[in-house]
């Protein structure tokens, strides 16, 4: 997906202060504009922990398949 400059780090930004993921404001979005309900209602926050840091590169999608193989979470 190609934004304009700033757009998508914008974006970013805004999931977070939500307690979203990027994917899941993108998806809103586009329910949103092609009229279709949000699947399962609108979006929750996510849980948070308190350890102020990301313990893997979300945006690594191998990083975060190793981290849930080694947590046994699939």
């Amino acid at each position: 997906m190609n934004l304009p400059e700033g757009l998508g780090e914008e974006a970013k930004r805004n999931a977070a202060q939500r307690g979203f993921t990027f994917t899941a404001l993108v998806v809103e979005g586009l329910q949103l504009v092609v009229g279709g309900a949000p699947e399962g209602g609108p979006c929750s926050a996510l849980p948070s922990y308190g350890g102020g840091h990301l313990l893997v590169d979300l945006a690594d999608k191998a990083a975060v398949g190793e981290a849930l193989d080694a947590d046994g979470m699939r």
